[in-house]
């Protein structure tokens, strides 16, 4: 098995050949690769593969288990769906960098060693970065510089994490770490600013609604996602994720609920679907940890299909906000009534894919007995069916009637909403195969008398909710400007810090300026001093010698030079070494 080739690979080397094919050939072989790499890995056995021996090292480029194979699946699923939506898009930056994103996050879920973790997880990155530049706006390039540096950030603490650890542990490979060294640390720091937790969330909302149509499609399925699976793989069973997990399904709740902008309620909405799957990895029994990968799977499906939905409508009609449109099911009823399924699925109604899976994770707290995390599990899904349940669709497709009469997306995209949909209510009616792929065995059955009655009651409280909001005339103001997120903290530490360190640098700087300001003029002067008496030392003597030359000559034609020679030197000579002995006495003192 080391000589087959891994499928991360297929997306990544594949995507550099798109610029050299134009027209339907370069849109058949962009939809050909994900559909290669899905059959690769369907025909892959378990086991690892790809093993590649390097400075000592044992490279694992494909490791597939039942954890790593169901991720790697859907991430397959997701990529064919994406370049699905984006096939009539005419930009090279976007295709090339989309199959590049999905192959390093192939990379990432597959890898079986560190090193190679390290380069997909740095490649999923950069290339996700594109992803917001091919907005080509100043606002999309300002966040795509943000959010390349936090991930750059982040990925500085993983890199600090694998070190320590392959100096405490002396390998690359990985599976269960724990936190408790500090290599842990440093690698679950770099894992969670991926997954969003709080706080080293902002990158997502400011980040993901500023891609174009397409490419937000794409945002939404990976880099999150890859981050749960690599917790699942490393800290499963850690309480710190129950309460990181616990702060993220409720804290973006109120958020999406004050946002007028549809993708970043969506992105908001995003961040609490993760907190869900958080919980459960921290809860980390057999059913907590099913339920996180189960609602995994059916989160990506239905979460890129609300994108879709949002992202045809902002292809359609140039609009976004939810004060600006309204009244398009007249207009666009097949993109409504996908987002209603995508809407149905994220509120866990029966008979969509959400009921199946988020449900494990909730009951797994009311197993464990952790009553304050089941209560805020509840509420929290009674949150998520009043922002993206109701909220999307109400205000993008009823609501006030806005004027605008758009008409349908392009028939790619319109199929890839209704293949997203059409998986998104077939996983909640025939959820088995879904159930079969999962890690552990699954002994559960979410369709039984309490727990539809008790969700329906959610469902009830969360458009009982809304209805108080409309009713109220909230619900949903104009906002000129962002609502405060936790970056502030960091923004306001980092201008402290610099504020600090810009004055207290100028200081010192303007000091050692004095210093040695001071310091070079009285060199300056010292050697100004010793040149001007050397000048006159040297000139003095010259004129001496020359004295001395004279009587000399005058001594030796007077026939006096032997007289000369047995007496006392000339007097030249006394004075040059009586001035040069002041002169060095001068120049010591």
């Amino acid at each position: 098995m080391t000589n087959l080739l891994p499928p991360a690979f297929i997306l990544v080397f594949g995507a550099a050949l798109i610029p050299f094919f134009r027209g339907n050939i370069q849109r058949a072989y962009m939809l050909a690769l994900p559909a290669a790499a899905f059959i690769a890995l369907i025909c892959t056995p378990l086991g690892n593969f790809g093993t590649v021996e390097f400075l000592g090292y044992d490279l694992i480029l494909g490791r597939v288990d039942k954890l790593s194979r169901v991720f790697a699946l859907v991430f397959t699923i997701m990529t064919f769906l994406g370049v699905l939506f984006a096939l009539k898009v005419k930009d090279n930056l976007q295709h090339v960098s989309s199959l590049v994103y999905a192959g390093s996050t192939l990379g990432v879920v597959l890898a079986g060693d560190f090193l190679s973790l390290y380069l997909f997880w740095e490649l999923m990155a950069v290339s996700s970065t594109f992803l917001i530049i091919a907005s080509r706006t100043k606002a999309s390039q300002e966040a795509a510089y943000r959010y390349i540096l936090v991930h750059l950030a982040g990925g500085l603490f993983l890199l600090a994490g694998i070190v320590f650890y392959i100096n405490e542990t002396g390998t690359i490979a990985f599976d269960y770490i724990g936190l408790d060294s500090l290599s842990s640390w440093f690698i679950f720091i770099g894992i969670a600013l991926n997954a969003a937790a709080i706080p080293l969330n902002a990158w997502l909302p400011d980040a993901y609604p500023m891609g174009t149509p397409t490419s937000t499609v794409f945002l939404s399925a990976f880099t999150t996602k890859s981050a749960v699976y690599l917790f699942i793989r490393t800290f499963p069973g850690t309480d710190l994720l129950i309460i990181i997990g616990a702060f993220m399904v409720i804290v973006p709740i109120f958020y999406a609920v004050l946002e007028n902008d549809i993708r970043r309620v969506l992105s908001y909405s995003l961040m609490n679907q993760v907190g869900f799957m958080l919980v459960g990895i921290g809860i980390g029994t057999e059913l907590a940890l099913n339920g996180v990968v189960a609602h995994a799977f059916c989160h990506i499906i239905y979460k890129a299909l609300l994108f879709m939905a949002a992202g045809s409508v902002l292809q359609m009609t140039g609009k976004i906000k939810c004060t600006e449109i309204g009244g398009l099911y007249k207009t666009m009823p097949l993109t409504c009534g996908f987002c209603l399924v995508g809407a149905a699925s994220i509120s866990a109604f029966p008979l969509f894919s959400g009921f199946v899976s988020k449900s494990m994770i909730v009951s797994a707290s009311a197993q464990e007995q952790i009553f304050l995390v089941w209560l805020i599990l509840q509420f929290a899904s009674t949150g998520v069916v009043d922002h993206a349940g109701i909220k999307v669709p109400f205000f993008t497709f009823f609501g006030h009637d806005s004027g605008i009469r758009a008409k349908e997306p392009p028939l790619n995209m319109l199929l890839a909403m209704g293949i997203a949909a059409f998986i998104c209510v077939g996983l909640g009616v025939y959820y088995q195969p879904l159930y079969d792929l999962l890690p552990f065995a699954v002994q559960y059955e979410p369709y039984t008398g309490a727990h539809v009655v008790g969700q329906l009651q959610l469902l009830m409280f969360g458009a009982f909710a809304f209805t108080l909001l409309i009713l109220s005339g909230y619900y949903v103001p104009e906002v000129k400007s962002r609502n405060l997120d936790t970056d502030w903290i960091y923004r306001k530490l980092g201008r402290f810090v610099y504020r600090v360190l810009d004055k207290g640098l100028n200081s010192l700087n303007r000091l050692s300026d004095g210093i040695l300001i001071d310091f070079a003029k009285k060199t300056s002067r010292f050697f100004q001093t010793i040149t001007t008496n050397s000048a006159l030392f040297f000139s003095v003597n010259f004129w001496l010698i020359q004295g001395y030359r004279k009587q000399h000559l005058t001594y030796k034609k007077n026939k006096l030079y032997k007289d000369m020679n047995h007496g006392t030197l000339p007097i030249g000579i006394a004075t040059a070494v009586a001035i040069s002995f002041v002169f060095i006495i001068f120049v010591l003192s």
